[in-house]
């Protein structure tokens, strides 16, 4: 049998009426009472879909303040052009806010009101419990986490079809530039990475593994893990970064290092950011079409996936250029 509101009412102490209010996250309660209905709802299994019948006329895209700067930028950018396309032609207002764990959360979402909510990029999990609270619909975008459902780009696939392309054309010490491993991405294109070595029988070297240093921006934080790398008594002959923007900041310091890329050295980054065509060595990197990213996650939202930790994953693509494999001699 399936849990009404009058069992929550039961079981809470509360009226029915509080019980529907909180569920349909309607003004006149507290946010505690709003919280502790919530999460007795969850923990019986009452079916949220019920809460979800009527249209969504409004969601609200929320990318976390870390991810709110120019690094960022040129990969969120289009993944919310994207989502804003996707509302546009369904008839739905999308807004946008960056927050951090700091800023307020319960706040910033009354202020939008929306009717479900999009997470771009890494969220603590407990900002996401937070933003659970509400009871709106949540689907995330460049992240997984067990509960939610996502949309992300083959993260894995990723990484190993970058190492196999290095590995291809001759390379033997194949080095890689990671972020921080909180980042679900990041961990995925990571396993890709080991994946590829081992399917080619290349023992993984640690001492070519650089995770960039927390707490600096990314571009001194990328030239340190790029220098580390060459420092090394044997020094990686090829790269494999874990973004587009960490990449061209490590081809840089390579070329002020005095090395020619991509013979000296290949570098290989991931999601095909505008810099990435026009560097002064075209980089090679893995394709993700941003824009159909955050067209996915809307999708989900009005698919009515949001409770039942769906995952939809995108193809990516290796878009071969100059940092590894140069037709013109040597420069």
């Amino acid at each position: 049998m399936s849990v009404t509101i009058r069992d929550i009412a039961k079981a809470t102490g509360l009226s029915s009426g509080t019980i529907s209010r909180a569920l349909k996250n309607e003004t006149g309660l507290t946010e505690d009472t709003r919280s502790m209905v919530i999460e007795a709802a969850r923990k019986m299994g009452y079916d949220m879909a019920r809460l979800r019948q009527k249209k969504l006329r409004r969601i609200t895209f929320l990318l976390h303040r870390q991810h709110n700067n120019t690094s960022s930028s040129p990969f969120y950018t289009p993944v919310l052009h994207g989502a804003a396309e996707a509302c546009r032609k369904q008839g739905i207002i999308l807004s946008f806010t960056a927050l951090g764990p700091a800023d307020g959360v319960l706040d910033q979402i009354r202020v939008h009101q929306p009717d479900a909510i999009l997470c771009a990029g890494y969220f603590e999990p407990e900002l996401l419990a937070a933003l659970r609270t509400t009871g709106k619909p949540l689907v995330l975008i460049d992240m997984k986490l067990s509960g939610y459902s996502s949309a992300n780009p083959d993260n894995l696939m990723g990484g190993y079809l970058a190492t196999r392309h290095l590995l291809e054309i001759g390379r033997e010490r194949i080095g890689f530039i990671a972020g921080s491993l909180a980042h679900f991405s990041i961990r995925e294109r990571a396993r890709g990475f080991h994946q590829a070595l081992f399917n080619a029988g290349v023992l993984a070297d640690p001492n070519l593994e650089v995770t960039m240093q927390e707490g600096l921006e990314l571009e001194a934080a990328a030239r340190e893990a790029m220098e580390t790398l060459l420092a090394l008594p044997q020094p990686p002959d090829a790269v494999f970064c874990y973004n587009d923007a960490a990449a061209l900041i490590a081809m840089d310091t390579c070329l002020r290092a005095g090395l020619k890329v991509p013979y000296d050295i290949s570098i290989v980054g991931f999601d095909d950011i505008v810099a990435a065509a026009h560097a002064s060595r075209p980089l090679t990197t893995l394709g993700v079409d941003k824009s159909a990213l955050g067209a996915l996650g809307v999708e989900l939202l009005l698919d009515g996936h949001a409770d039942d930790a769906t995952e939809r994953v995108l193809p990516v693509s290796l878009i071969v250029r100059d940092s590894t494999v140069c037709k013109s001699g040597p420069a």
